[in-house]
């Protein structure tokens, strides 16, 4: 090849990297590998086994920054309430830590509460977390009513009214398998993790639920389904071992066939 073929080759080659990377080709990576700031946060109180399991699973990825806020105790059933009031608390904030000894910060309020101390007072303002993991609350909240009056909802809502991608993530009782329920809640951040790294500005959040198989095991994860309008049989045993007669319909039909389900939620 002659030095002036050569060098076109080269020029040609270049100009293709440059167009490669200009698309994102080669980018992906440096998204996967970058640091993910998610806040952690919960209506069953910091102490609570759901929250624990998630923050410990988070942890083990060194490309997740984590920063645990929540209730000092059970706020269930707040939705995105906000204090100071006798339900939700005084406010007071005191240093905690998880079940397993991870630092955390305690809000003597409601979820709402938590995730607004936590995005006003630990983190900079020109560096919100990418991520509000809200859960795994212990009991499913699924369906148009039990979403409504959720504060694992309720939280996930108020991080997302701020500009944060947040999910809701909850795990069915009566003997919730938090082991699964995590598995699930890191498939979907693995799923949607470089999209929340590039960042968005969110219209809705995303909420799991996970049943709990007392008999036979999680059949996979349904996405996309409808809330269901009514809250019948929403607390029911879920069947992981019969297949399902028809296709469900609603997160409350899968869920009681064994699926665990992604819902969208808007944020009014």
């Amino acid at each position: 090849m002659s030095q002036r073929s050569q060098r076109l080759s080269i020029s040609i080659l270049a100009v293709l990297c440059g167009v490669a990377i200009f698309v994102g080709c080669g980018s992906d990576d440096d998204d996967e590998s970058r640091v993910l700031r998610i806040l952690v946060t919960n209506d069953d109180g910091v102490g609570a086994e759901g929250i624990d399991a998630v923050v410990e699973a988070l942890i083990a990825d060194p490309r997740n920054e984590v920063v645990v806020c929540a209730p000092e105790s059970n706020r269930s059933g707040s939705s995105d309430q906000t204090g100071p009031s006798d339900f939700c608390g005084d406010l007071a904030v005191r240093a905690a830590t998880t079940a397993s000894g991870y630092p955390a910060t305690s809000v003597n309020g409601c979820p709402a509460d938590a995730v607004l101390y936590a995005l006003d007072s630990l983190y900079p303002a020109d560096a919100p977390p990418d991520l509000v993991v809200s859960g795994l609350n212990e009991g499913q909240n699924h369906s148009v009513p039990i979403a409504g009056i959720s504060g694992t909802v309720g939280a996930a809502k108020t991080a997302a009214r701020m500009g944060v991608p947040a999910v809701a993530t909850s795990q069915g009782i009566p003997e919730p398998d938090y082991e699964t329920g995590v598995d699930v809640v890191l498939d979907w951040l693995a799923e949607h993790r470089r999209e929340i790294l590039r960042g968005f500005d969110p219209t809705e959040i995303a909420s799991i639920n996970v049943p709990s198989c007392l008999e036979g095991s999680l059949r996979g994860t349904i996405s996309g389904l409808p809330l269901a309008e009514q809250a019948m049989g929403a607390f029911n045993e879920p069947d992981c071992v019969d297949p399902p007669a028809e296709p469900p319909t609603t997160d409350v039909e899968a869920f009681l066939d064994g699926y665990a389900t992604v819902t969208a939620i808007g944020l009014d």
